[in-house]
């Protein structure tokens, strides 16, 4: 699908040794960095993720969690789950008693969980990297210590975290300058978080779970009500995972299992694998129909099911089996929306980066760092300044609910990494950002470049549309035609402009001495290479 140059857009970067795409220029550059000095793909994302932490402070951060898969030139795939658990005192009788009552809101206390970011990175760099954990976090420190400039799309959505951020001593102490939000292209210094990177950066990752700065963790969501102690900081754990693989019009998808809910993006590909798209108009009404009454089923089923592993009753095999998806793709119907389905969604505004790394030997890593919602619970620790993440709000508060929260339970979990291949070596390495958008962005991504030829920057350019609640109204953004609006309203639809752009993504394919990039204009990133 060939690019009109006469209008605006970019064309994907094309390399033939290295390639990093993410969505901040720094974090690129930090990566591509550490490539030529001679690191390898796992020490190039994680120097380029700990700028984000610090770059895109309201997108993700060290009191977050990851997700990787790494793939190795032969096809050997290793997937790793660094999300946190909750407090060994967290229930749910315990916080109706608190004072909640059907769930847990995004800026409550007890939504915060254990941060597992630094342990997975520390993780990471031990099973596929060559550098120290010292080596690959000095760019962050430079840029934490000495300032970055706040780029354009951090520096328009943090305005409208202010008012969350004024709030709670610690967060407002860091991330707002005389109570307002940095300026756009103003310079931004966080002097108490260098410090702790630098900490962590000579001790390891034990100098944020062991020690003052989980004394101070504890402290701080201790003093708001939380439950969350020092006992469950000293007791991070990151689990190796092995994806979950279903095919896709000859292409294997791989993404990681439960919590995460990369099955719900296999599910929905497995729906939409039953229409021949590719006779469809990508941006017309037919297709965007098919593709939201896929998601809303394949989201119903994540709602009903998906949970911590330990606490499921269906099989993930059951639920990305053809069968199923066939028996689901039956239910659709083309010319009109489909009703009674369940109501409660997760939603799709949440903050995430998504970031991707191609070395020179062909290992490819895939890594997803987030905070769940912008500025996460919107608490920061005063001293050591580390904005606390909301997973916990993914939780729900129904006893024998799947999903239900528990002690050292880990929710069900928006982030997703993934990876696809082709005759058994890889061929794709992709995620999009976006909160529960992202298992929808997968396939939207996907079908744009299998089903529309589309390259990897056209296909994550492409409009977006998503729900805003499973039976709530479909949010569309500015690129989207009249005349697809016109056809979603004669099939049942209701429409709303999207409140800012959906999602945001990175993709790297890969082939026989070719990397060719692409990353998303929703965002301040870029793809680089040589």
């Amino acid at each position: 699908m060939h690019r009109d140059f006469q209008k605006p857009g970019r064309p994907p970067v094309q390399s033939r040794t290295a390639t990093a795409a993410t969505s901040h220029p720094l974090a690129t550059s930090a990566a591509l960095n550490v490539l030529r000095e001679g690191g390898n793909a796992a020490d190039a994302t994680v120097a380029a993720v700990a700028v984000q932490c610090v770059v895109e402070p309201h997108m993700t951060g060290i009191g977050g969690d990851c997700f990787a898969i790494v793939v190795r030139p032969d096809g050997t795939v290793y997937g790793l789950n660094g999300s946190g658990r909750a407090a060994k005192g967290a229930t749910p009788e315990r916080l109706m008693a608190a004072g909640l009552s059907d769930e847990i809101r995004d800026d409550s206390i007890h939504a915060v969980t254990v941060p597992d970011v630094v342990k997975a990175w520390e993780t990471l760099l031990r099973d596929h990297g060559s550098w120290s954990l010292s080596r690959v976090l000095a760019p962050a420190i430079d840029y934490a210590e000495n300032g970055f400039p706040v780029a354009s799309r951090v520096g328009t959505d943090w305005p409208d975290l202010v008012d969350l951020l004024r709030r709670d001593e610690g967060v407002a102490r860091h991330y707002l300058v005389d109570g307002a939000a940095p300026a756009i292209g103003s310079v931004h210094r966080l002097p108490a978080l260098a410090q702790t990177l630098r900490e962590i950066a000579e001790d390891g990752a034990c100098a944020l779970y062991e020690g003052p700065i989980a004394v101070e963790i504890a402290a701080t969501v201790q003093a708001k009500g939380g439950f969350l102690t020092e006992e469950n900081l000293a007791g991070i754990d990151v689990l190796a995972v092995e994806p979950i693989v279903s095919n896709y019009r000859g292409t294997q998808v791989l993404e990681l299992p439960l919590n995460g809910h990369g099955v719900t993006a296999l599910i929905l590909l497995n729906i939409l694998e039953n229409f021949d798209l590719s006779a469809l108009d990508p941006t017309g009404p037919e297709r965007f129909h098919l593709e939201m009454e896929a998601a809303r089923l394949a989201y119903s089923v994540r709602d009903l099911h998906v949970a911590d592993p330990d606490a499921m009753v269906v099989s993930t095999a059951d639920l990305i089996s053809k069968e199923f998806g066939a028996r689901l793709a039956a239910r659709i119907d083309p010319a009109a929306r489909l009703s009674g389905l369940p109501t409660d969604v997760l939603t799709p505004d949440s903050d995430t980066v998504y970031l991707t790394v191609v070395d020179g030997d062909g290992t490819a890593v895939s890594l997803i760092n987030s905070i769940y919602c912008g500025f996460g619970a919107g608490v920061a620790t005063p001293k050591s300044g580390i904005v606390l993440q909301n997973r916990g709000a993914c939780f729900r508060l129904k006893p024998g609910h799947p999903n239900c929260i528990g002690p050292r339970k880990r929710s069900l979990h928006t982030i997703i990494p993934a990876m696809a291949f082709r005759e058994g070596r890889p061929w794709l390495s992709f995620g999009v950002m976006g909160g529960a958008y992202q298992p929808c962005g997968h396939g939207h991504v996907l079908g744009n470049i299998l089903d529309f030829g589309m390259d990897v920057q056209q296909a994550i350019d492409a409009p977006c549309i998503f729900f805003d609640g499973i039976d709530g109204p479909l949010m569309v953004e500015t690129g989207v035609s009249e005349a697809t609006h016109a056809g979603f309203l004669e099939r049942g639809h209701t429409l709303t402009p999207a409140r800012q752009a959906i999602g945001g993504s990175q993709a790297i394919m890969i082939g026989d001495g070719l990397l060719t990039a692409g990353s998303d204009t929703r965002k301040d990133g870029c793809a680089l290479g040589w």
